[in-house]
């Protein structure tokens, strides 16, 4: 019953992660002005990241519990360690080289977001099959 929890915890993950990828932030930035909408996504994504990180974690720790220390547990444990580095040192990153006008950064840093936001989806399926 526990082990079932654990899966539908990762599917929760799972599709938040695809619904903001694929329907929250591209909606703002079309229903927005640019002020709007990056004061949105400055606001929601910290929630986004730290949802997931505290879900990823509530998986670890059933693993841990469960002394699951198969491939299975060093994937959350990246997932969780990459929802961490994104929330803590990455979007801050973003939002000061988009504030700062450093195009080139910003559009290297926030590429890098994206790519570990695929990877933990990449992930979060192989964890589901």
């Amino acid at each position: 019953m526990i082990e079932l929890i654990s899966l539908y915890l990762i599917s929760i993950i799972l599709g938040t992660m695809l619904f903001f990828s694929f329907v929250v932030a591209p909606v703002t930035f079309t229903a927005l002005n640019e002020e709007n909408a990056r004061k949105f996504i400055r606001k929601i994504f910290p929630y986004y990241y730290n949802v997931n990180l505290v879900i990823s974690l509530l998986v670890l720790i059933y693993f841990t519990s469960q002394k699951i220390f198969s491939i299975d547990f060093y994937l959350i444990l990246t997932i969780s360690i990459l929802f961490a580095i994104s929330n803590y040192i990455l979007m801050p990153l973003i939002n000061k080289y988009k504030d700062n006008n450093q195009e080139r950064k910003f559009k290297y840093s926030h590429s890098m977001s994206v790519l570990i936001n695929f990877i933990q989806i990449f992930f979060l399926i192989f964890l589901l099959i």
